[in-house]
């Protein structure tokens, strides 16, 4: 059974969904994705969210193949799941299981001690990104309330 109050519509707003953004490489994809999440939620810490961000991709690369990556991590002080859609102008190199450069990223920043939801969450975006399909509509989009409104749209 599935924790139906953990969704991908419930964990992204519609200002962490960013459409077509210009980055140069992973690393800037991480700064950006960190930077956003502050922004979004000022109480979570910009450098702790980046630097757990990294440490998780040294574990291994996020980054599922297709143009696809998933980064994640567990953030302390962090009471919710924060979900981050972006898509890039053109992919940069990031470790990918496939070596193909990622335009497609949804980052999950998740409370420390957030296991099954972590795992629910991730299951539930693979599944979604497995699809074809529904990924070149997501990079067929042009700004960000298209963008929020198709990863969201519950089909």
């Amino acid at each position: 059974m599935t924790d139906s109050s953990l969704t991908i519509q419930n964990i992204l707003v519609p200002e962490l969904a960013l459409c077509r953004v210009a980055l140069s490489s992973k690393k800037r994809a991480l700064e950006y994705i960190a930077e956003q999440v502050h922004q979004s939620a000022p109480e979570l810490n910009e450098t702790q969210i980046f630097n757990n961000l990294v440490a998780r991709e040294r574990l291994g690369s996020t980054g599922i193949g297709q143009g696809i990556a998933i980064p994640h991590c567990r953030l302390e002080d962090c009471d919710k799941v924060v979900g981050v859609l972006v898509t890039l102008e053109e992919g940069v190199a990031f470790d990918a299981i496939d070596n193909q450069p990622v335009d497609l990223l949804f980052a999950l920043i998740v409370p420390k001690e957030a296991t099954s939801e972590h795992l629910e969450l991730l299951s539930q975006l693979a599944e979604k990104f497995n699809d074809h399909r529904f990924c070149n509509e997501l990079r067929q989009c042009t700004d960000n309330t298209s963008l929020y409104n198709q990863m969201t749209e519950t089909s």
